[in-house]
This record gives C-alpha cells, sequence and structure tokens, in this order.
C-alpha cells in the first residue's frame, strides 16, 4: 500500500491551500482517512480525521479553519486548509486505516510566512 500525499507549499499568513492523498496498492475498504502534522522539534499532531461514512473530528487549534472531505472511489482524502497561521506551518502526514491496519504519507511541507 502506497500514500502519495501532495498540495503543500509556501504561503502567506490568511492563505489558503489544498492537500489531497490518493491510497494506492490494492488497498480496500478503508475505513478512516485523516491529516496528522509535525512541527519542527515537536510531536506529530493530530490534525483532521473522517470516516468512511462521513462523519469528521478536528483538532481545536483548526476547527473552523480546515476542511477535510473524500473520495472513496478515488481512495483519496483532501484537506483544505483555509486563513492559515504561521503556527501551522509542519509537514503533514495522511493516514488511513483498515481492519489490516494503518498506514502512512510521506508528508508534504506547509509553510506559512507571517
Amino acid at each position: 500500500v502506497q500514500l502519495q500525499a501532495s498540495g503543500g507549499g509556501l504561503v502567506q499568513a490568511g492563505g489558503s491551500l489544498r492537500l489531497s492523498c490518493t491510497a494506492s496498492g490494492g488497498i480496500s475498504s478503508i475505513s478512516g482517512m485523516g491529516w496528522y502534522r509535525q512541527a519542527p522539534d515537536k510531536q506529530r499532531e493530530f490534525v483532521a480525521r473522517i470516516s468512511n461514512s462521513g462523519i469528521t473530528n478536528y483538532a481545536g487549534s483548526v476547527k473552523g479553519r480546515f476542511t477535510i472531505s473524500r473520495d472513496n472511489a478515488k481512495n483519496t482524502v483532501y484537506l483544505q486548509l483555509n486563513s492559515l497561521k504561521p503556527e501551522d506551518t509542519a509537514v503533514y502526514y495522511c493516514r488511513v486505516d483498515n481492519v489490516r491496519g494503518v498506514w502512512w504519507g510521506q508528508g508534504t511541507q506547509v509553510t506559512v510566512s507571517s
């Protein structure tokens, strides 16, 4: 199973980005799809998750600014990042799970300048 994430970049504070992550390699019956992030010298933290029925959960720090969605036909999860702040700067990792296990993407860098 491979997860390919894309969409990161450099943006000014207040700007927007859209991340995407596609799972391939024969994975089926994906349950949860989500995003985590890791800033320099900090632990990886939860950002958002969406279940296979569309139920979403967000970290308090991003609620109201980020939106997670998924396209089950494409095994793809998206993260729309709006009203970005410098403290959102981090490597963003996608994560998917099913009954067989958990898989992580390689990460995509998001840098927000002030």
